[in-house]
């Protein structure tokens, strides 16, 4: 099944958690957790998110080497100017997809356009 999302003036967040729930298969009659669910879903119109200023400015997204002095920290205006809308909506939904083996499946099954 495809599912079709428009992200035309709306927030990151509730896009983000609505592609999230399509992924895992949660509005499909037949969810399991552990079952890889047969769902492709596409966000279109990215570039076209209702954000705030305030949220470009205060939301930061920090990675961390491993070295002593390794941490770095991007805000969010940052990773769109440098990659784009279309990453910050990635990350959005990585974080909302469970910490387990089928995560990286269940991305290969998002397509994000601008």
């Amino acid at each position: 099944m495809e599912y079709l999302i428009d992200a035309k003036e709306r927030s990151l967040g509730r896009v983000a958690s609505e592609a999230a729930k399509a992924l895992r298969g949660k509005n499909e009659p037949s969810f399991a957790p552990n079952i890889l669910a047969d769902v492709w879903v596409k966000i279109t119109n990215v570039s076209q998110l209702a954000i705030s200023e305030k949220k470009l400015e205060q939301k930061t997204y920090t990675r961390y080497s491993g070295y002593p002095g390794g941490l770095y920290s991007r805000t969010l205006a940052e990773l769109v100017e440098r990659k784009g809308y279309g990453e910050a909506m990635r990350k959005a939904v990585y974080g909302m997809l469970p910490n387990n083996r089928l995560r990286t499946r269940m991305m290969k099954r998002l397509t994000i356009e601008e």
